[in-house]
């Protein structure tokens, strides 16, 4: 019975971790490069929506997966189009970004839809299956992306270029790299990874999209980032104790405190709230000790 549970919910902290892991990946290579990225959220709840509009519309798993890539990919261009390419307010521009793609998905789900801002369920055909394990290819990608970034970022030329536009642009432009074109590479891979996170949300582990689906998901990964000290080894543990965290606290639900405690159900407010929780109380013990890129939110003007 325990090896059950331990299994149980070693898988449910997988297929719960998959989009945060994406996300904090994401959020690393933008800030990485020095650019702040609170529109995480927007990409990924946006990407959500188009694949679940295009997979109902269409029938189609690739098809939904590449809008779901093309939504997340032109967020991130537009992201750098106002704040690297001019020099625009980065923390602004995400919180916009974020606002726009909650509207605009439940304005569009209405209107074309008529389910209360939902898209139709969608057939097993245009969704992921399990391929090993119990778990789907998305979630091995997530895994895989861990390593694949920290050899990307510590082992390689371009990643070392990219930690350099994060921490001292000028000299990266003195080499005679573009700055500008690296953020925009980072923030282009950036878009995808949130395109990847948002698709699983609707063809993977749910059925359809739904308003605010992603529940602050975005910020989360955030937060996992922060708490993994811009580190993608770091940040997959984060993502997998916030996983954890809400594996557990699903498990809860419905469940009696013992006699000494009072009794009486456990609060169901309480466990929806403990991943949450978790991530304030990270946050408010590590933004003293965790030390981000020197450049980030910085706009670099050239020959200053």
């Amino acid at each position: 019975m325990t090896e059950s549970l331990i299994l149980s919910l070693a898988d449910s902290t997988l297929r719960i971790a998959t989009p945060l892991i994406f996300c904090a990946l994401a959020g690393l290579l933008s800030e990485r490069s020095g650019v702040i990225d609170l529109g995480l959220e927007g990409k990924m709840l946006l990407s959500a929506f188009a694949a679940g509009t295009i997979g109902a519309v269409t029938g189609s798993l690739a098809l939904a997966l590449i809008a779901a890539l093309g939504v997340g990919f032109a967020m991130a261009m537009l992201h750098g189009y106002a704040c690297v390419s001019h020099r625009g307010d980065q923390v602004v521009l995400g919180i916009a970004l974020t606002m726009t793609a909650v509207g605009l998905s439940i304005v569009l789900g209405i209107a074309w839809f008529k389910q209360g801002g939902q898209t139709p369920a969608l057939p097993d055909a245009v969704r992921f299956t399990p391929v090993l394990f119990g778990h789907n290819v998305l979630v091995y990608v997530a895994l895989a992306g861990v390593p694949a970034c920290w050899f990307f970022l510590f082992r390689t030329r371009l990643g070392l270029s990219l930690r350099a536009c994060g921490e001292n642009p000028a000299m990266v432009d003195t080499s005679g790299l573009s700055v500008q074109m690296l953020r925009y590479g980072a923030l282009a891979v950036n878009g995808l990874l949130s395109g990847l996170a948002g698709s699983y949300l609707v063809l993977a582990q749910g059925a359809n999209f739904a308003p605010h689906m992603t529940a602050g998901r975005g910020y989360m990964a955030l937060a996992a980032m922060i708490f993994g000290k811009w580190h993608p080894l770091g940040g997959l543990c984060a993502c997998l104790l916030f996983g954890f965290l809400d594996a557990v606290a699903i498990r809860l639900q419905g469940s009696y405190l013992p006699p000494e405690l009072g009794g009486g159900a456990v609060p169901i407010q309480l466990m929806q709230a403990l991943p949450y929780l978790m991530t304030v109380l990270l946050l408010a013990g590590l933004m003293g000790h965790a030390r981000a890129p020197a450049a980030l939110g910085i706009p670099y003007v050239k020959g200053r």
